[in-house]
């Protein structure tokens, strides 16, 4: 159901409406936790095997993701962390974004993000950092 505001010609929905689009989020992002929390990653012959690992045997950010994801859905958070500590905190930062574009929704405000460029470059020299210390001899802690 569509109201229009005529004041100022802005359509405005339905409070269950404005949560569709986060609603649908969360239940895909919910469907790929329960599957990999279903599907062991440790079995082989589920999940592909990461390219750049097998290629080059170096570990790529994403490496070891599925098993934190895994042990994250069973509650183990110290294999969470131990397998992929920067996919977990990934998952919490999408569990804060979404509860704050469900706040917003709820309100009828649009959510708007609009990183600094100094956010955005300290999120990728993390990722860097990140990725080179696991495949440095002392980043052995870092490995999945």
């Amino acid at each position: 159901m569509h109201a229009v505001n005529t004041d100022s010609r802005r359509v405005t929905r339905s409070v269950p409406g404005r949560l569709a689009a986060p609603a649908g989020v969360l239940a895909a992002v919910a469907a790929a936790f329960a599957y990999v929390g279903a599907v062991d990653p440790d079995e082989p012959g589920h999940y592909p095997v990461c390219p750049l690992l097998r290629y080059t045997g170096l570990y790529c950010p994403g490496c070891g993701g599925l098993r934190s994801a895994h042990a994250f859905v069973h509650g183990d958070f110290p294999a969470a962390l131990q397998d992929n500590a920067l996919a977990v905190l990934g998952y919490l930062g999408f569990a804060a974004l979404w509860t704050v574009w469900v706040v917003h929704a709820a309100r009828g405000r649009p959510l708007r993000i609009d990183p600094r460029p100094g956010l955005v470059w300290s999120l990728g020299a993390l990722l860097l950092v990140f990725t080179v210390v696991r495949n440095l001899p002392f980043g052995g802690w870092l490995h999945p």
